[in-house]
């Protein structure tokens, strides 16, 4: 065997290794690094909204959910329970309360004499506590 085939030889492996082994890396290449390009993008976006999360929103009627904390390791937002939603106004709730009425909230199927969640619940209506057991519903538990 001359050299020159064996160099002819050698010539045709690397174009068959640059055909068929390079692509694939470098489409493998190009996804890690589309995955960093999203993972800092997702990271960026957190860091905004913890941002505008804690500027001053209490005059509007929506509750703002405050982060707790990120994970590091994930980069998800451990988010605080959300204050509850005010759907009927404050003379409606006392007045509620001075006529002995309880707040059932119709999507969870249980009623509130007083606290938090009294008339503050996303889907409820005001009954006395009679009607509120008559129509199946039970009493909140209390911590």
């Amino acid at each position: 065997m001359t050299l020159r085939k064996i160099n002819n030889i050698a010539s045709l492996g690397m174009a068959v290794i640059g055909l068929v082994l390079v692509p694939p890396l470098r489409a493998f290449q190009t996804e890690d690094t589309t995955k960093a390009v999203a993972k800092k993008l997702k990271k960026s976006a957190t860091d905004t909204t913890s941002k505008v999360g804690s500027s001053d929103t209490s005059a509007t009627n929506n509750p703002v959910e405050k982060t707790k904390g990120v994970n590091s390791s994930t980069g998800t937002v451990k988010k605080a329970k959300s204050a509850p939603a005010n759907t009927v106004s404050e003379s409606e709730i006392s007045a509620a309360k001075a006529s002995g009425k309880v707040w059932v909230n119709t999507e969870s199927g249980v009623y509130h004499k007083s606290g938090q969640w009294y008339g503050a619940t996303k889907q409820g209506k005001f009954m006395t506590e009679q009607e509120a057991k008559q129509a199946g519903y039970r009493t909140a538990k209390t911590k």
